[in-house]
């Protein structure tokens, strides 16, 4: 008796179980890298994207050709997310990342074809990076970050594969100046450096690129509030920040007021205008040159304080104020009557607003002890400035590695070649027996995808340049022998002084291996679930919007 096919899952859902998924999922982890490949390297390639806008993205950062593209495969998307991963975490990175977790992907390959089970793979692979790291550890040495040139080298070879490469040293130095300004120590060996908040990138349209520079303190993109009438320019000035309205506060919701006499509303109208006149005098007997607040005030605030000679500027970004405070010493304080001498910031050296094209913008510059600064960034087009921009971001990222953690690795692949070396050595001397000694052998074998993609995007011959460098470092254990990304020979990266942050070394090999293992546990693969909850009516059907994170299928927003 023939027994009915039992139907589990609903009829238009696509389904992919075992080999099928694992080997879909390797497809898609080389697609993605073989995207950002031309990518790496001071020989790199440019990318231009368009955007779902019409604007165009011209860059060759990983992370950012990656931000723009819209992948449907499920495993492509969470290979994409590693580069944004790597770009928060350590800024530097983003295509070197995506590159070796593809090659970790195709490694596993030839293993399932002999069906050597994930969980095999995936041990060969751990054991393959604890090992690895250990490696990197032995070639890392430390660097003292007081020594600036070095610096400037480290930053330089990280920019060195960028698009301001041309402009020389002036991004290294930009970055530089900017981490060393934002430093807290907070003793004990504990730095504090945030670049998100207290770097801001101005971009002004215009100029050279060589105008730009790090300002000892901020600058924004605001005018005094009466401009004919207050000063613009103050030398040492005291400086107020509040985050409180210096209008007549309205109830919190309507209010009715009943008044039978006319005198009673000429009353009400009084008690406004005293009120004001009485904040504006508490905040002017407190002689303040500058005032600042992040909500509004109102034209008879504005007066008031035009006859202490005071100039005010409102509606400022929250963020912004928080840099003012850091740069010239002041607290935001939240109501006039709280205000203290301690809270005034004095640390300013000049307050100037200047016209630069035809906007207005508020230089607060020449601090004593700036915790916070401005780059103000001048270029020919939006394009060029938005590149220059991804570059310093991540010139500031490894600026910022390297003063957290001052330890240094050869750059330009002789890392990777020295790992896949110190890995195949092992798996030889016996260390890993079994079936994992394959895939541990193919995780030295992937890493040499790096000098591998720096040969061929600089057009050598790839073999022949492979075959030496591998000669080279089985000679020479140790050795820090890389390609040199420009001509293709093999150099020595501590002559070339060509380095990179362990930081990032570190953080690139662990991703990509453990992005690798993660994709490899998959084995089933179902697409096509239907959302839960009927529609309430009037409610039109949007498309459920899958990030990879819903696990269920209730609808994911679009961000």
């Amino acid at each position: 008796m023939m027994q009915a096919p039992v139907t589990v899952l609903q009829a238009n859902t696509k389904r992919d179980t075992g080999k099928k998924a694992q080997y879909g999922n390797i497809m898609a982890g080389k697609a993605v890298a073989d995207i950002v490949r031309t990518t790496l390297g001071p020989r790199a390639m440019l990318k231009m994207l368009l955007d779902a806008n019409g604007g165009i993205v011209l860059t060759n950062d990983g992370n950012a050709i990656l931000r723009e593209i819209d992948v449907s495969h499920p495993a492509a998307k969470s290979i994409i997310e590693l580069s944004r991963t790597q770009d928060e975490e350590v800024g530097d990175g983003t295509t070197s990342v995506i590159i070796l977790a593809g090659e970790m992907l195709a490694a596993a390959e030839p293993f399932l074809e002999r069906n050597l089970h994930p969980t095999t793979i995936i041990r060969g692979y751990v054991r393959a990076l604890e090992d690895a790291v250990k490696i990197v550890d032995d070639i890392s040495f430390p660097i003292d970050t007081n020594d600036r040139q070095q610096m400037l080298n480290i930053v330089n070879s990280c920019i060195g594969t960028k698009f301001t490469m041309r402009f020389g040293s002036l991004i290294a130095e930009l970055a530089l100046d900017a981490v060393q300004t934002i430093t807290v120590d907070h003793g004990e060996g504990r730095r504090e450096i945030d670049i998100k908040k207290y770097a801001k990138v101005e971009k002004i349209p215009g100029g050279a690129i060589e105008d730009s520079r790090v300002l000892r303190g901020v600058m924004f993109e605001k005018d005094v509030v009466v401009p004919a009438r207050m000063r613009r320019k103050v030398h040492n000035p005291r400086i107020l920040l509040l985050d409180c309205p210096l209008e007549y506060k309205k109830g919190e919701n309507q209010t009715n007021v009943e008044l039978m006499r006319e005198e009673d509303w000429a009353a009400l109208l009084k008690m406004e205008e005293e009120w004001i006149q009485k904040t504006c005098e508490q905040i002017a007997s407190f002689k303040p040159d500058l005032v600042i607040t992040e909500k509004g005030l109102s034209d008879l605030a504005a007066h008031y304080l035009v006859k202490a000679g005071i100039s005010a500027i409102r509606r400022l970004r929250k963020t912004d104020n928080n840099r003012i405070a850091r740069a010239c010493g002041a607290t935001i304080v939240s109501r006039p009557d709280e205000i203290r001498e301690s809270d005034i910031g004095t640390g300013a050296g000049l307050f100037e607003v200047r016209k630069i094209g035809d906007e207005f913008y508020t230089f607060i510059v020449d601090c004593k002890e700036p915790k916070a600064c401005s780059v103000v960034l001048r270029g020919a087009s939006k394009d060029v400035l938005n590149e220059v921009e991804r570059n310093l971001h991540d010139a500031m990222g490894v600026a910022r590695n390297v003063c957290i953690d001052p330890r240094l690795v050869p750059g330009g692949g002789a890392v990777e070649m020295a790992v896949s070396r110190g890995l195949s050595e092992r798996a030889n001397s016996g260390a890993v027996e079994g079936a994992e000694q394959g895939p541990y052998r193919g995780v030295g074998q992937a890493l040499e995808v790096v000098p591998r993609t720096l040969a061929q995007n600089c057009g050598a011959n790839v073999i022949r340049t492979l075959t030496k460098l591998r000669a080279k470092h089985a000679e020479e254990p140790g050795c820090t022998f890389g390609i040199d990304g420009n001509s293709g020979q093999i150099v020595d990266m501590k002559q070339l002084g060509v380095w990179e942050p362990y930081q990032v070394k570190v953080q690139t090999i662990k991703t990509s291996v453990e992005a690798a293992t993660l994709l490899l546990r998959i084995d089933d693969i179902v697409s096509g679930l239907k959302k839960r909850d009927k529609l309430a009516p009037g409610q039109s059907s949007r498309p459920a919007v899958d990030d990879g994170e819903n696990v269920d299928s209730e609808q994911m927003l679009a961000e």
